[in-house]
Order: structure tokens, then sequence, then C-alpha cells
């Protein structure tokens, strides 16, 4: 699967756990505007984010910005499938995800991309747990690209930890969900 080149979409290396997490934490740092300061929180959250990545043979991890925003973080995955899904499969995906999800589901949308392929969209509003004030704790989305010709699907997944600027997040991640390509050799990403 090939994926265009997107502004605002950084790909952070994924040679190993250590090296992705070093340079996921200098990236975040950089765009919170950190400089030396050791952020435990940032910290964590980047070896999170790079032992899920790893451990899901994750073929894209990549931070996503806009001025507007805090930074997200973007993962893409190829899942093989039982068999080729085609625009009916894409529904029932859809409602299997809008039962599946229950209330963190705020909406569950089909789309295509500029290809052609089938797209589900599930989107998540995190909410203030109880007893918690203040911002939600985030917002996720997940773009499900359907390959009609092979049994294969591409989930992306967005993930902006504050919800701060999420819509312009989320659109930086349609442009690039919208310009996937499955029509090249291998079953990996290339960006």
């Amino acid at each position: 699967m090939r994926l265009p080149a997107v502004p605002g979409i950084t790909p952070v290396p994924l040679h190993s756990v250590e090296e992705t997490s070093a340079a996921l934490l200098t990236m975040l740092g950089r765009l919170r505007d950190l400089g030396d300061i050791r952020d435990p929180t940032l910290e964590s959250a980047a070896v999170h984010a790079a032992e899920l990545a790893h451990g899901h043979d994750a073929g894209l991890l990549a931070i996503v910005e806009h001025k507007d925003a805090d930074p997200g973080i973007l993962v893409a995955v190829i899942v093989a499938v039982a068999r080729p899904l085609d625009t009916d499969g894409a529904a029932e995906l859809g409602y299997f995800l809008a039962d599946a999800g229950g209330p963190a589901i705020r909406e569950v949308t089909q789309a295509s991309t500029a290809a052609g392929y089938p797209v589900v969209i599930a989107e998540r509003i995190l909410v203030s747990g109880p007893g918690q004030t203040g911002p939600p704790e985030g917002a996720q989305l997940q773009a499900i690209v359907i390959d009609p010709s092979s049994p294969r699907i591409a989930v992306f997944t967005l993930h902006s930890p504050t919800g701060r600027g999420w819509l312009e997040l989320a659109g930086i991640a349609g442009t690039l969900v919208s310009g996937v390509d499955f029509s090249g050799a291998g079953a990996g990403v290339t960006a």
C-alpha cells in the first residue's frame, strides 16, 4: 500500500522500540516547546505508543501536527481478513463498529478514497471520567480502508491526547487516507 506525502504528517522511524520512542519523544517535546525539560508523562506516552506500534506490526507511525492543534499520533496497520470485502462488507463493518463501540463511538460514517476504495470511519470523543472536570481526555478516530481485490484492510488510528484542534488533525489524516493506493506490489505501507 502506498500513501501520499501530506504536509503536517511526519513519519517516525520503526526500526526498534527504543529508536521509535526516542524519536516520538523528541518530536512531541519539540511540538510542545519543552526544550530540554523532561516530561515523564510525555516520555511514558512515547514509550507506550512505540511498544503498541511494534507489537501490532504497524507500517506507519507518525506525528500529525497543525498550528491550531496539539499534536496527534497516527498509526497504520495492514490487517488480513477472511475474504475480500466490497461496499456491502463496508456497510456491515460500519454497523458492527456502531453496535460494538457503545457510547464511546460518536459517529460511524462511510466514504471512499480518491481511488474509490470503501472507507469506514469510526470517531470516538473521549470524555472526562467521573469526578474529573475540564476538557475531555482526547479524541480518536479509526479509518478502515477496504481493498476489494484482496483479503486485506488498512486500519488508520488517529489519537489526540487532548482533543484540542481535533477537526484540524482529523482533516490532515483524512487527506492521507483519501490518497491510499493498494495497487502496488507488497502488503506493507510505503509513505
